[in-house]
């Protein structure tokens, strides 16, 4: 893998397999690595990585392939792959010492890499609104999400994708007929963003944090760890999430954002950020 940077000072990771990775690097200091979740990119991490660059960190985050600005290559949508590029990008940056951080689908690529790469130069891990353990409604996970759903979501994507995105982002901020915790302007831009993403990618990315079990990973997580999830998040229901991944991580920290939906690092700004600084400074 190797870096390169063009004039506009972006930044292109190119990964084992050839696919090259959009990717900011903010600050100097102790590295964080933001990981995005579905189906946004790395920029929906901006607000805290500002925030963690001011604070004296260096912050690293990068457009999954096949969104955002990253290439769109036809294959690798699944987790060995995703944590094998957060190896590469983890490995042409150079960081060590590292926090790695993952947001909704993104929390995935954490677990695999912490079993997958038996979490080589990870100090800490961070799951906000996460997906692991399993997503999938099982007869061992009865808490998890019907197998109809996601094929629903699936076949509202194919017959128009920004129709469905319209309707998922307000779920997605918990926007209703009262509640109203985000900008249009927000929704608008969310969508746009979904929308940079191949179709390809959208679906292989959606099959994979539905139905990938993470469960044998989590006796890989042997550093810190830090949870943080909203009660009434309606996209990564935290039953099935991140309460089990809190019993089965003895020393995990869970933290619930009691009402609060599944977009986090938007609705719940402040709040997010001042939780994430306060665990990464107690390294």
């Amino acid at each position: 893998m190797n870096l390169e940077s063009d004039q506009q000072a972006m930044t292109y990771i190119t990964t084992r397999d050839g696919t090259k990775l959009y990717t900011k690097d903010w600050g100097t200091g102790r590295p964080v690595i933001l990981i995005h979740g579905w189906p946004l990119s790395a920029d929906s991490w901006d607000d805290q990585a500002m925030a963690f660059a001011d604070a004296g960190f260096r912050v690293i985050s990068y457009d999954r392939r096949g969104f955002g600005r990253s290439e769109q290559p036809w294959g690798g949508y699944d987790y060995d792959t995703f944590s094998d590029d957060l190896a590469d990008v983890m490995g042409a940056t150079g960081a060590t010492n590292a926090t790695i951080c993952g947001f909704s689908m993104g929390g995935g690529e954490v677990a695999r890499y912490l079993s997958r790469h038996s979490g080589k130069n990870v100090s800490q891990a961070i799951l906000v609104s996460s997906v692991v353990p399993y997503m999938l409604k099982t007869p061992d996970n009865p808490n998890g999400v019907p197998q109809t759903l996601f094929e629903q979501m699936t076949a509202g994507m194919k017959k128009d994708r920004a129709h469905f995105f319209a309707g998922f982002f307000k779920d997605f901020y918990g926007v209703g007929l009262v509640s109203h915790p985000v900008s249009d302007e927000v929704l608008e831009n969310s969508r746009d963003v979904a929308m940079m993403a191949s179709l390809k990618a959208t679906l292989a990315a959606a099959n994979a944090f539905a139905t990938t079990d993470f469960r044998p990973d989590l006796a890989s997580f042997t550093v810190p760890t830090l949870i943080i999830h909203g009660t009434d998040d309606k996209t990564v229901p935290i039953d099935a999430t991140s309460r089990e991944t809190a019993k089965a991580i003895p020393h995990a920290k869970l933290i619930e954002y009691d009402g609060a939906p599944h977009g986090l690092a938007a609705t719940h700004k402040e709040q997010l950020t001042n939780d994430i600084l306060a665990f990464l400074r107690q390294m």
